[in-house]
């Protein structure tokens, strides 16, 4: 049993996403906070502000290192972060003599956040794949059905006779402008996040710009100044999610909607009835609503975890990790939804005309 149903046993077959629970998996976040290390250490040798042999110390104790889960747990319920204890069992890995450079000038919230957007680079990647793959078979109905006659609706009522290729256009459009939109995002982030104490690197004076360019060239991240109370980089993010999976929804509750009608469309699988075994529900239309409704929802939590108090909150912050997570799975589960949903599509229209 588990309180979410991401990744509940058996609720996740439906809902959940196992590369993004990777991403989210505490292993990997373990594994992106000490590539943060690292690279610090790197990127400060280069500077001169410790040694190089501390840094190499520092890479291979982050490269070896493996935590006291139980001990981190523990610490986090009275630390609110999970960054102090990990570094006090790190510190002991590494040689004495280098120990003074680990984690030098930075501040909980960078590594955290660091490794929060070392994860989402793949979400990337795997969204831009997914999407390519339902404008694909969004192509293959057009070519297949788009002649055919199909009764368009207004207000839930009947309107008048369109053609089904009207309605993938109505369906690929947004689609085409989240490419867009994703293609523009890609150009600014991920991000780094490096601000030491209170977002001000203090203790590198002149030289934390070049340590944090250096930083974000190794991480594979872009280079911006310190946002750790600047949430609107992460909340853009999300509304994009919310975009994505919204755009989603509405093919979702088009073609339940045409499945309602029985003679408008033919969907090779669907989900059986305990009761009624004559029924074929549009169980992944359905899903497609759901998951739309569900980052729509979220989407203002994130608007509320905007409100960072002076140099950094943790409530604001801590909300953010509630939510953030479950909006990324919804969004990757809903574009491989979308794209198995439009794959079982059989027939679309009434008069079936295929093109030549």
């Amino acid at each position: 049993m588990s309180i979410s149903p991401f990744d509940h046993p058996f609720l996740s077959g439906l809902i959940g996403d196992d590369e993004a629970a990777r991403w989210f998996s505490a292993e990997n976040d373990v594994i992106a906070m000490l590539s943060f290390e690292s690279a610090l250490a790197e990127a400060q040798a280069s500077e001169k502000i410790i040694e190089n042999s501390a840094a190499e110390a520092i890479k291979l104790a982050c490269s070896t290192f493996s935590p006291d889960v139980a001990a981190l747990r523990a610490a986090v319920a009275l630390d609110g972060v999970v960054v102090p204890e990990l570094i006090r069992q790190l510190h002991e890995t590494v040689p004495h003599e280098h120990r003074a450079a680990l984690h030098f000038g930075a501040t909980s919230q960078d590594v955290i956040d660091t490794s929060l957007m070392i994860r989402l680079k793949p979400v990337l990647r795997h969204i831009d794949a997914g999407m390519s793959d339902i404008l694909v078979e969004l192509d293959r109905l057009d070519n297949a059905f788009g002649d055919s006659g199909l009764t368009g609706y207004t207000r839930m009522q009947a309107a008048i006779e369109i053609t089904v290729h009207d309605r993938i256009e109505a369906w690929r459009g947004p689609l085409l402008r989240n490419c867009q939109k994703l293609n523009v995002l890609k150009q600014d982030f991920p991000v780094v996040q490096f601000g030491g104490a209170a977002g001000t690197l203090d203790k590198l004076r002149d030289k934390g710009p070049a340590v944090r360019k250096r930083m974000a060239d190794i991480l594979g991240l872009k280079d911006v100044p310190q946002w750790q109370n600047q949430r609107d980089i992460v909340a853009q993010f999300t509304d994009f999610l919310s975009q994505i999976s919204g755009s989603l929804g509405k093919i979702g509750q088009d073609i339940a909607l045409l499945a309602q009608a029985g003679n408008e469309i033919s969907l090779s699988g669907g989900g059986k009835s305990s009761a009624m075994p004559h029924k074929h529900n549009p169980v992944l239309a359905e899903l497609l609503v759901a998951l739309a409704r569900f980052n729509a929802t979220q989407v203002s939590a994130m608007h509320h975890a905007l409100i960072h108090e002076q140099e950094r909150s943790g409530a604001a912050w801590t909300l953010e990790w509630m939510i953030l997570p479950g909006m990324v799975t919804a969004t990757v589960a809903s574009v491989r939804t979308a794209a198995s949903l439009l794959g079982s599509v059989m027939k679309i229209g009434l008069d079936i005309t295929t093109k030549t």
